[in-house]
């Protein structure tokens, strides 16, 4: 019971943490007028956190080991190991558009982009679980979703706000910069599960490792081509504060990876979207980017908590049923012996059943 108190408390602060990385890399992004070299900093500062830490461990570096392994026998593609590109859409994204739409409208199209992407990943038997049925619930929870996103899109730009976007971008609107954050959840759900199966393969260290090191490489290279046309930042801001993106984004994903084993996939997914669009409106509240936090944003916010929830619910009885068929196997199990049958009976998976 203590662990699950503090897995739901840290996975609170985890989503507070997702909300906090997008306010400090779409407020370096306005300043730099390059949303992209703004994303190189957050994922290159972040990299390099990851390479001390494997320099440090030979159990971080068995864990790389294991996914070389995996790839060269076959059992992981190398495709599977390109996360990290969805990875670096999304910070890209926050970099983008958070000082423009605000960090609420943010949370809310990326949490909704990937909520509805998940459904066909998990269709697909993309992740490390396999195929997943889609269920009404899971579809009611997807149809919310859009509805979030429309409200939040329908308040619109604040007045300063397409001052606040990358120079590149010209004078796009509000509700269109919206779609990054929306292509970018639908990315975040490809991303999780190309990561699970890196993360079975080698480590869930392993699997950030890897995450990051793409994604960086796929930075450099847009960066690269955004320098060619705009040219590189005239001046980088001396604010410490403005560099700590990719600090963050290491330890909520380190974070996450206790959580999980605390208190399972679902409730780490309600507390820390909880975490995430609490402390996004908060931000938008006290500390305001372009745009100001309106009704519909908050009505939005509102809108996607409630779909995440309708959308887990037949994921939570599914859990409660694995628990008691699990249970009822062991009870079998030990029934057969103390018969003395000198037979055990094995679960539907296998020795993985303890």
């Amino acid at each position: 019971m203590v662990l699950r108190r503090w897995g739901l408390g840290l996975g609170l602060l985890i989503g507070a943490g997702v909300a906090v990385q997008g306010r400090i890399n779409g407020e370096l992004g306005a300043r730099l007028a390059d949303g992209v070299a703004a994303a190189v900093v957050s994922f290159g500062s972040g990299f390099v956190l990851l390479l001390i830490a494997v320099a440090l461990s030979p159990r971080l570096r068995a864990g790389l080991r294991g996914v070389r392994v995996a790839v060269a026998a076959g059992e992981l593609r190398r495709w599977q190991l390109l996360g990290g590109l969805c990875g670096a859409l999304f910070v890209a994204s926050q970099s983008l558009t958070v000082a423009a739409v605000g960090v609420t409208a943010f949370t809310v199209g990326a949490v909704s982009g990937q909520l509805v992407s998940s459904l066909v990943v998990d269709r697909l038997g993309v992740g490390p679980q396999g195929r997943t049925p889609v269920t009404a619930a899971r579809l009611g929870g997807a149809g919310l979703a859009v509805g979030a996103v429309l409200l939040a899109a329908s308040s619109g730009p604040g007045s300063d706000a397409e001052a606040t976007t990358a120079s590149w971008l010209g004078d796009t609107a509000g509700p269109v910069l919206l779609i990054l954050p929306v292509l970018a959840g639908i990315g975040l759900a490809w991303q999780q599960a190309w990561n699970g199966r890196v993360g079975t393969a080698g480590s869930p260290f392993a699997a950030t490792v890897i995450n990051f090191g793409i994604g960086l490489l796929g930075l450099l290279v847009i960066e690269a081509l955004v320098l060619i046309r705009i040219g590189p930042p005239a001046e980088f801001p001396r604010e410490p504060w403005l560099y700590l993106g990719g600090a963050i984004g290491v330890l909520f994903i380190a974070a996450g990876v206790l959580v999980v084993r605390w208190v399972g996939v679902l409730l780490m997914g309600l507390s820390t979207v909880a975490g995430q669009l609490t402390t996004s409106v908060l931000l938008d509240w006290l500390l305001p980017a372009g745009a100001p936090l309106s009704p519909a944003k908050l009505a939005g916010c509102g809108l996607t908590l409630t779909a995440v929830v309708v959308a887990t619910l037949q994921s939570g009885r599914s859990e409660l049923t694995a628990n008691s068929e699990t249970a009822q196997v062991r009870d079998r199990a030990g029934a057969g012996r103390r018969r003395g049958s000198g037979r055990s009976i094995r679960g539907p998976f296998g020795r993985g059943l303890r």
